[in-house]
């Protein structure tokens, strides 16, 4: 008996580490479905019987015109500003059913997402946007979709449960995200090197414990790599000292084409949509209520025209406008506090080889304790941010404090061997995050953790404050706020369109007045797969890199911008001409624009629709006629407004990083290619001026006075 009970503990503890150990590898290493890989929910287009090629037929947004008409409708037949509610007949619309139920003011990420969630419930919509989709703060993020490691770990250290909620809540959404637009979000595995063992375990329990509470909204596992396993993975990295790195993942999006797929998805919806759009005043009935709002179309002050000023009516009015909240709130009260405390956020744009292409990089403790991303982006590298309290304007320019700060931050990390230059900076903007102050708090001095909904007593309502991540948890908050606050009446939406393109798939199925935003499949995501590049280039003769680059920028609407790209006449690539020889944007990309998502300006195109201004400042100067000429041919623009198009945005280039001495560039110097840039760092940085030799004469030596070159060589002069 005794000797039995010897044998039953060893092997009940045996047996019980067996099990546990195997839970854990099993936990770990389980089947799972990771969102955002499923196979694309309608196929691509194949062929009839008779061998010819049925192409997707998918629903278009109304015009833009079209758009402004619902919108002055609404205001009635005399709401023209220069006699704007001069008798209770003028202030009645023509209609009570054209009176919209919901006014949103700032179409960036959170007020294209209030636009859609409304718009799904049933509610009539009109959503305006004083210049374009994302051209704040929505378009100068880290590109990140994340729960926040380092909210995190404030939650463990400070014991606050409010923290941990925002990681819990920003890692729900990171789900929806992958689920709702694949071909614009994809997952991104991020290194965290160690230089000291004893950090092993520290960051190992708090990378795990991040997995742990993303649940089934996660992916792969968090995992250790050893020294030479994380220099395998990131060979740039500085070997000394570091002893291992932990690898967990999180979410990366293509911030801005995402911010125009939502507000093109609510138009689809039914929601009217209009970029350009000024708001100039707020309207208010005879008890003081908020009933509309004053506007002025800003396109045609560019085409040379007085400006058409009308009135928006609306049962409800929300306040969506970013770092701009408090100028619209003035509009209601000039009394009012203001509650947007700026900071300013610093990135900047390296060449791609400052990293590998799929693994990013965090820094939790820099030299002044922030923390800083080193991250893969569009075939470059993106580095920052910065956080600096700062004042509010349109288009912020990055400080050289700011870019030389994250150039000598990301040098400590990297190998001794790499030069870190700032003539490697390719393009470098500031965003300003809106962080809010609660008016009703107590300490109104105290800023709010995530985001604020605010009523005023007039009816304004704002929603101000959060971060990409939880747009779409801030814009349900926010149209349930407006349905109690507004007496508001959702329904289920009938005759949805097929936004698929196909009857395969009834969108509308599921909308049945809740809130089904988590679900809501936008533009482009219903025939995205991983595989449809090959279709695009196997039917339209792309290249591989622009076929790519089609697919996850558009996703099954690759298909319509591959359509609107001219022929080449060349053997391959057979059609798509680039509009920059340096990255993988065509022609057809523009075209797409204007056609099919209200593009207006060229900056519209070169910072929004593609990314190439944030990309790279200078080769968007370059790429800049192209695009006002097809753009000219599309909205049929005259000389002088393309005389307007090239100011503005050679100005705008300036807030991108484009060097001060190529803001005073003509079309003829770009065309002609004679700009000079003898005065740029980029001028001396290469070996651009000698013949070939098996030792270029710029590398020699035996110069007296340039110890690089020879006296009177070429490269001298």
């Amino acid at each position: 008996m005794a000797f039995r009970q010897r044998l039953a503990k060893p092997l009940l503890y045996t047996t019980g580490a067996a099990a546990l150990g195997g839970g854990v590898l099993y936990y770990t290493y389980r089947p799972r479905n990771i969102p955002g890989q499923d196979p694309a929910v309608v196929g691509p287009p194949g062929y009839g019987a008779e061998g010819s090629f049925r192409p997707p037929r998918f629903p278009k947004v109304r015009s833009r015109d079209d758009q402004i008409g619902d919108l002055k409708r609404s205001g009635g037949s005399k709401g023209a500003a220069t006699g704007l509610f001069k008798s209770s007949e003028e202030a009645a619309p023509q209609n009570d059913a054209d009176v919209y139920d919901l006014l949103v003011i700032g179409a960036g990420a959170t007020g294209a997402g209030i636009a859609l969630d409304a718009v799904t419930r049933g509610l009539r919509v009109a959503i305006v946007e004083r210049d374009d989709f994302a051209s704040g703060t929505s378009s100068k993020s880290t590109k990140l979709v994340h729960g926040g490691v380092r909210y995190l770990e404030k939650a463990v250290w400070e014991l606050d449960y409010n923290q941990y909620a925002l990681v819990k809540e920003a890692l729900r959404e990171r789900k929806y995200f992958l689920d709702t637009a694949p071909h614009l979000s994809s997952w991104l595995p991020i290194m965290l090197p160690l230089d000291k063992w004893w950090k092993a375990p520290y960051y190992w329990a708090g990378t795990k414990a991040y997995d742990f509470l993303a649940g089934s909204e996660g992916i792969e596992s968090s995992y250790f790599l050893t020294r030479s396993k994380a220099l395998d993975a990131f060979p740039m990295l500085k070997r000394d000292n570091l002893v291992g790195a932990l690898v967990y993942y999180d979410g990366a999006h293509n911030d801005s084409r995402m911010n125009v797929s939502l507000a093109m998805t609510a138009a689809l919806y039914g929601a009217t949509v209009v970029n350009h759009i000024e708001v100039t005043g707020l309207e208010k009935d005879s008890n003081g209520q908020l009933c509309g709002a004053r506007v002025k179309d800003l396109v045609q002050e560019k085409n040379g025209k007085k400006a058409d000023e009308f009135v928006i009516r609306a049962k409800g009015i929300i306040n969506a406008t970013g770092p701009f909240t408090d100028s619209i709130r003035k509009m209601d009260d000039q009394n009012v506090k203001e509650i947007v405390a700026p900071s300013s956020g610093v990135h900047v744009v390296l060449p791609g080889y400052y990293s590998p292409q799929k693994m990013g990089l965090i820094d939790p403790k820099t030299s002044d304790g922030r923390v800083i991303f080193f991250l893969p982006w569009q075939g470059n590298t993106i580095a920052g941010t910065t956080d600096a309290p700062t004042k509010i304007s349109y288009n912020p320019v990055a400080g050289e404090e700011e870019i030389d700060w994250i150039l000598s931050e990301i040098s400590h990390y990297l190998s001794p061997d790499i030069n870190v230059r700032r003539g490697d900076v390719l393009a470098a903007w500031s965003g300003i995050r809106p962080l809010v102050k609660d008016p009703n708090a107590k300490n109104t001095e105290s800023l709010v953790r995530n985001h604020l909904i605010n009523v005023s007593p007039s009816g304004l309502l704002t929603c101000a404050g959060g971060k990409w991540t939880t747009y779409r948890q801030m814009a349900e908050e926010a149209v349930d706020e407006a349905v109690k606050t507004f007496s508001l009446s959702t329904k289920p939406v009938l005759n949805a369109p097929d936004v698929s393109g196909t009857e395969m798939v009834d969108d509308g199925a599921r909308l049945d007045g809740s809130c089904q935003t988590h679900q809501v499949k936008l533009v482009g995501a219903h025939g995205f797969s991983k595989t449809l590049f090959i279709n695009l280039i196997q039917h339209f003769g792309v290249e591989t890199d622009v076929a790519k680059h089609l697919t996850e920028s558009y996703g099954d609407r690759a298909w319509t911008v591959a359509a609107l790209s001219v022929p080449t006449e060349k053997r391959f690539p057979v059609r798509g001409e680039k509009i920059s020889a340096l990255y993988p944007f065509i022609d057809g990309e523009v075209r797409y624009a204007v056609r099919h998502e209200y593009a207006q300006t060229a900056v519209d195109v070169l910072a929004r629709r593609t990314r190439l201004a944030f990309l790279n400042a200078q080769a968007a100067l370059e790429a800049l006629p192209k695009v006002i000429d097809i753009m000219a041919g599309e909205l049929k623009w005259d000389s002088k407004r393309k005389e307007v198009e090239w100011r503005d945005t050679v100005a705008f280039l300036e807030s991108m990083g484009l060097p001060k001495s190529k803001l005073s560039a003509t079309r003829k110097q770009v065309e002609s290619g004679t700009l000079s840039f003898r005065d740029s760092i980029e001028y001396k940085m290469y070996s651009r001026h000698d013949q070939p030799n098996d030792e270029l004469e710029s590398d020699s030596r035996l110069g007296k006075g340039n110890p690089g070159l020879k006296a009177g060589a070429a490269a001298e002069k």
